[in-house]
């Protein structure tokens, strides 16, 4: 009888699995590979918030400086003679009075006058002719930055009297400061403007500057700054 003889063989060779080095390895490129990936989304993330706020502020900048341009080209210019009207009848409600002022060490100007650019929110059709118009700072809830408002009282009014206002609403926020400049008739810039003083009795500015500056989350230390002249006009109203 042959035997045949059966032998079984195992490869030990080739052992299953991963060994701890390569567990390891894999592992550490596995976290390089993460923080990369949150690296670069973070990153881009910041980029796009950074984005969003610049042009918040930019929006904003935008529309107060159009809106200030539209009520200083309006300015009402008294008519002191002609149509059988006196002179103290006619300048019995102007005024335009500016004034350089500063909270915690920067600009926070004011300035009052009158104009032809009421904005009526009513929904009536009634025509107002002149308002008197004012802008001023506060500081915002948080006390790190400022408040420019603008105030908007029609001039029809009963017991209209001339005044400081405080019941304006909010123009725009973030501000560094706020500083207007005035011209005179041959270009001598001045920080303060009163209509009921001597030497400039019912006048206005030939020109008025103005000059926003917006905090920079970029840059604290260098704010964003906006400005704009606007030429006041020199023909005579009629109240």
């Amino acid at each position: 009888m042959n035997s045949m003889n059966t032998t079984n063989t195992t490869n030990t060779s080739n052992p299953s699995g991963f060994t701890l080095a390569e567990i390891l390895i894999a592992i550490f490129i596995f976290a390089v590979v993460l923080t990369t990936i949150y690296t670069s989304y973070t990153g881009t993330f910041r980029v796009v918030d950074e984005t969003e706020s610049q042009a918040e502020i930019y929006r904003m900048a935008r529309i107060a400086m159009e809106r200030m341009v539209e009520d200083l080209a309006s300015t009402y210019v008294p008519k002191s003679q002609g149509n059988g009207q006196s002179e103290e009848n006619s300048l019995q409600y102007f005024q335009f009075v500016g004034k350089d002022q500063e909270i915690k060490g920067r600009h926070a100007d004011t300035l009052r006058f009158i104009s032809r650019a009421y904005l009526n929110l009513s929904g009536d059709d009634q025509d107002t002719g002149k308002t008197e118009i004012g802008y001023y700072v506060k500081e915002s809830e948080e006390g790190e930055d400022f408040v420019l408002y603008r105030s908007d009282r029609p001039m029809f009014e009963k017991g209209f009297l001339l005044e400081e206002a405080s019941d304006g609403l909010a123009l725009c926020e973030g501000l560094v400061s706020v500083n207007f400049t005035y011209y005179e008739e041959k270009g001598e810039p001045l920080e303060n403007w009163d209509s009921t003083s001597e030497k400039h009795k019912d006048t206005i500015p030939r020109m008025v500057s103005v000059l926003l500056e917006f905090v920079n989350p970029l840059n604290p230390e260098t704010p964003l700054r906006f400005m704009t002249s606007v030429f006041l006009p020199t023909e005579m109203g009629q109240l």
